[in-house]
Parts: structure tokens; sequence; C-alpha cells
């Protein structure tokens, strides 16, 4: 996604464009956070 946005910056100057790549790469990647979170979740109900 930030390479998205990136792109659509380099072409066009758009700051907004700018910020919100800024924003993306400031947040954790919530997909891989939750995975992660329900992977330890599962090895925890396994060791109960």
């Amino acid at each position: 996604m930030i390479d998205l946005t990136w792109k659509v910056f380099s072409q066009t100057g758009n700051i907004e464009t700018y910020l919100l790549m800024k924003e993306l790469e400031n947040e954790p990647n919530t997909v891989e956070s939750k995975k992660t979170q329900q992977e330890d979740m599962s090895s925890i109900n396994l060791n109960l």
C-alpha cells in the first residue's frame, strides 16, 4: 500500500497523498498483528 501511495505522490505531487503514506508508515500492520495475536492465542490454548 505504501508503494502505491508513493507512486501516486511522485506522479501528482499531491501533499495529501504524501501525508497518507506517512500515516500508513507509522501505523503497525494491523493484518499481520492480528494474525500473530491469533497464533499466540492458539498456542496458549494448546498448552492448556
